[in-house]
């Protein structure tokens, strides 16, 4: 009887991620055939199809989101213990410098330097927020050792060249903060539409950091206040002058008084992914930072 391997579901996983089997055997450093055979030993072992063929790639069926979304968990919590293993064997010392955009500062990257923190405890990790490109120039400076950047302003083939990085999927998709009383707190999803009417808190700042204005393809929305920091956007947003876009995965730093409701919107996906970003030949006490980054990624996302 087939059974799962881990090979197995790395492989799953990462087809899964980049939408192809050609693509998946780049990223893992395997040829397409066995790829193709790893897909197939696993769907004999689950029983039924995992992916449906395209015409141009392909996209998991039911069931392989579900071993996609387990082989998430699974893997982080194999490379959490072999982390965790080397951690015991190499102690890491000195001083490491990790950035990230405000949005993956807020929550994922505070978490990933706790595990960290947890493992070398003589490690000294220098925290910096930055916008993605800002964070790709002092990279290549030797100002920062692990970036983690969004892509989606970006074009990773050029801005990414020379640099070593992998994708991580962003747990949630996008939802809107709320204050507490307000008419959409108590819903478990919205749709588009039901933001129409509504007065929005946007951000402003520079060129290049996102920004989270209105809700995209929204018909002349209604702007209340646009502002810098979080906290402020946030704040107005308690007070019940309007509502503000937040990304999934800054969800958990919402504050008390507001709301974080997830949107359904066809036009997004639910799922998208970041790079983490190092030197093309990282040190150890990055890779240490980046295996901190997957595991706790992999635990947002189940």
């Amino acid at each position: 009887m087939a059974e799962m391997t881990l090979v197995g579901l790395r492989v799953v996983l990462e087809v899964a991620r980049q939408g192809s089997f050609s693509a998946a055997a780049v990223a893992l450093g395997y040829t397409q055939s066995a790829v193709s055979r790893q897909v197939g030993a696993m769907e004999s072992a689950a029983g039924g199809t995992l992916f449906e063929r395209l015409a141009r790639g392909v996209r998991p069926t039911a069931a392989g989101e579900v071993v996609a979304r387990r082989a998430a968990r699974i893997l982080g919590e194999v490379d959490g213990a072999l982390e965790e293993v080397s951690g015991v064997r190499d102690r890491l010392a000195g001083r490491l410098v990790v950035s990230g955009f405000p949005a993956a500062a807020a929550v994922l990257l505070p978490r990933a330097l706790a595990l960290l923190g947890q493992r070398h405890p003589d490690l000294h990790v220098e925290l910096q927020e930055a916008a993605s490109p800002v964070q790709l120039r002092r990279l290549r400076a030797g100002r920062t050792e692990v970036a983690l950047v969004a892509t989606v302003d970006m074009e990773p083939e050029r801005d990414l060249a020379g640099l070593r990085h992998e994708s991580v999927t962003i747990p949630r998709g996008s939802g809107i903060g709320v204050a507490d009383g307000h008419r959409l707190a108590d819903q478990e999803v919205v749709t588009v539409a039901d933001l129409a009417d509504e007065t929005w808190i946007v951000g402003t700042g520079p060129t290049g950091e996102p920004q989270f204005g209105p809700w995209p393809g929204l018909d002349r929305p209604r702007i209340g206040h646009a502002v810098r920091s979080w906290a402020t956007r946030f704040g107005l947003v308690a007070a019940g002058l309007g509502i503000t876009r937040v990304p999934g995965l800054a969800a958990d730093s919402v504050p008390h008084g507001v709301r974080w409701v997830p949107v359904h919107d066809p036009v997004t996906s639910a799922h998208g992914t970041l790079e983490v970003v190092t030197a093309e030949s990282p040190s150890a006490a990055a890779r240490a930072a980046v295996h901190a980054l997957r595991v706790e990624t992999a635990r947002m996302v189940r």
